[in-house]
């Protein structure tokens, strides 16, 4: 296929498409029950925000909620933070996602790179968290209490998670991929009484058993009161103290899921810890529910024969986002491994071989599969590929025409939106035109726009992105945050009664979005968003290391560039050796994902006069803008270092 011509639309549905759309099912909803018409995306939309109690009781009504409960009032404040959803209202995420679908449907696929699948149909599933639930409640684990998984993308994490739900206890996850230290300045805030953890995974052609990893976070987790172990390849000894996930499903139970308030906390999000520990981002049982089920059918258009697969992590909201395709009926592929082993056309395979409708990726391993040469279309039988999405950076409009390409003429939808409020803030929908490099539309409810630095829209400029009203799925409270002050301060302090992400944003005359990156200093590596705090953790404990700064610059090409920049001792020199040194301890201590591209020397790291580290105006140096317009130079400690970071910039780009 030829390539767009510059202006036009990279996809466009054809009638067929439109007329079998689900948001198209949504809109004779409306007018057949509530009388309302909308002859484009765009109206609907815009009344979508404008009117936010018909909008989200509509939602309410077309996903049978009203069968589970009724309520007081769709939006009882508008107040933000602080806005009250669906008073009087009471469900159960769990319970609505087990209730859906044929009990001989499958629901769960899992595989990993050992080439072994293992399916779970929907009674399995039913079956084995209703098991599991009964354990928790025998071990008197409800309201209130808190459950944690260290585990890889495996079925038993999805288990793992109803059953806890459906107690009405909370749950959290973090990926084996992740060291201990990092997993206990998580968890250890929670003071959970459960911890469901795995004795490895594999990755890269490699068991990467955990055993003693997982003692170890055991260990700096002294609240934890049962231990609960999935053994998959590695056996633990008697009288270790473990008990065994096949144990703690002996016992056959009905599904018993406890009815609780629309934001009764569901899950425990983590923020990246860049200035910090990472903040916990509660959500709410309702919220969520909402939210994801206007996500998966409306914006994505899946049904109960449809099968996702997003390669992602626990450690990642897209793993719990994934799982929501269960509660509209669909089932979903749970991939533990490397994307790229034993070659770049790993995850291509699995689409095929699994029969995946829907494949959510990254602009970063698109890039990886146009740099090795695959051609998807081509060498695998995508023909059941319905729909893409990607999401974790700016999908660069080279490689959105790749896809298209070598992938096949189906919607690839670029989304942004994430742990913040587990959905997605802007995206696309199945009635309406791609552009390259851009996200196609804003997503129902949300109101979102683009705003100077004095709180003002703007059009086809740049600005903040900003949703100024209120969104079910915002969380319901920070973790340990009891007057509320941390997450006002992470979303309204810029602008008071507003909710800031932290993106730039510009939205085009056509309606569609296009994000610039990050506006303030998070990591955002391979659609993960990691931290800072990590990894100068693991730095200090070099001595031949004095301080550090990390930095992730989205580039102008659409590729992700991550240095570290590092202050030597005195008497010290960046060999290969250090180099080597520094990479394996922040592998070891955090993540082999937080290992930096490049280690470059540098005279010192720039603070304000306060101390900070100015990592976002390095940023914005390293992505070319010119030094005036990135900080105030009376506000920095020594600005002469920062001409020692516009040179590095400038060198970065003639390579």
């Amino acid at each position: 296929m030829s390539e767009a011509t510059p202006g036009s639309p990279l996809w466009e549905p054809t009638r067929e498409r439109i007329a079998q759309a689900n948001i198209t099912r949504y809109q004779e909803f409306l007018r057949s029950k509530r009388g309302l018409d909308f002859p484009d995306y765009e109206s609907l939309w815009r009344w979508s925000v404008d009117d936010l109690e018909t909008f989200w009781g509509s939602i309410w009504e077309y996903f049978g909620l009203h069968v589970v409960s009724s309520y007081e009032q769709v939006l009882a404040d508008e107040s933000m933070p602080g806005a009250q959803w669906f008073p009087g209202a009471r469900l159960n995420f769990a319970q609505y996602v087990l209730d859906q679908g044929d009990p001989q449907a499958v629901a769960v696929v899992g595989t990993d790179e050992s080439g072994a699948i293992r399916t779970w149909i929907r009674a399995t599933l039913r079956e084995q968290v209703a098991s599991l639930a009964a354990w928790l409640r025998r071990a008197r684990i409800g309201p209130g209490d808190v459950v944690v998984g260290y585990i890889p993308n495996i079925g038993e994490a999805v288990v793992a998670f109803l059953a806890v739900a459906s107690v009405g206890a909370v749950w959290s996850s973090v990926g084996q991929e992740y060291a201990p230290a990092a997993v206990v300045d998580r968890f250890a805030q929670l003071e959970p009484k459960i911890l469901i953890a795995a004795d490895g995974y594999h990755f890269n052609g490699k068991w990467h058993g955990r055993l003693d990893a997982v003692a170890e976070v055991l260990a700096g987790l002294p609240s934890v009161r049962h231990a609960i172990l999935v053994e998959r390849h590695d056996l633990v000894p008697n009288g270790s103290g473990w008990q065994s996930w096949d144990d703690t499903l002996a016992e056959p139970a009905e599904v018993e899921s406890l009815a609780v308030p629309f934001n009764h906390p569901l899950w425990v999000l983590f923020s990246s810890g860049t200035t910090g520990l990472p903040k916990g981002l509660v959500h709410g049982h309702g919220g969520i529910l909402l939210e994801t089920l206007k996500q998966m059918v409306l914006h994505w258009d899946l049904g109960k024969d449809d099968r996702l697969f997003w390669y992602t992590s626990p450690s990642w909201v897209m793993w719990n986002l994934q799982l929501s395709t269960l509660a509209c009926g669909g089932s979903i592929v749970c991939y533990g491994g490397s994307p790229t082993y034993p070659d770049p056309s790993t995850l291509w395979k699995l689409v095929s071989d699994l029969e995946v409708t829907f494949f959510g990726t990254s602009p970063g391993y698109l890039q990886v599969s146009e740099n090795a040469g695959v051609r998807p279309a081509v060498d695998f039988e995508l023909s059941g590929l319905r729909s893409m999405g990607s999401t974790g950076s700016p999908l660069s409009p080279h490689s959105h025409r790749w896809a298209r390409d070598q992938v096949g003429f189906i919607p690839l939808w670029s989304m942004s939106g994430g742990t913040d409020i587990a959905g997605a803030f802007v995206g696309g929908a199945p009635i309406v035109p791609i552009w390259p490099g851009e996200l196609s539309a804003p997503c129902l409810g949300v109101a979102l726009a683009a705003w100077d630095e004095d709180g003002h829209p703007v059009a086809d400029e740049v600005g903040e992105l900003v949703v100024h009203r209120p969104m079910p799925s915002m969380p319901v409270y920070f973790w340990n945050d009891p007057d509320g002050s941390r997450y006002a301060d992470a979303y309204y302090s810029t602008y008071p009664g507003a909710w800031r992400q932290g993106d730039w944003i510009t939205i085009t005359a056509r309606g569609s979005v296009i994000i610039h990156g990050r506006s303030d200093s998070t990591l955002n590596r391979n659609g993960v968003r990691i931290g800072s705090a990590d990894i100068y953790a693991a730095v200090a404990t070099i001595p031949e290391v004095a301080e550090a700064l990390v930095i992730g610059a989205e580039q102008g090409d659409g590729t992700y560039w991550m240095p570290l920049f590092v202050v030597l001792s005195d008497g010290q020199e960046l060999d290969d050796t250090l180099i080597d040194l520094i990479r394996t301890r922040i592998r070891d201590l955090v993540s082999p994902r937080h290992v930096p591209d490049e280690v470059i020397a540098v005279p010192g790291i720039p603070h304000t006069q306060t101390g900070k580290k100015l990592e976002v105006p390095v940023k914005r140096l390293l992505q070319g803008a010119p030094l005036a317009k990135v900080v105030n130079l009376d506000t920095v400690d020594n600005p002469e270092l920062l001409i020692e970071y516009a040179a590095i910039a400038a060198s970065h780009g003639k390579m």
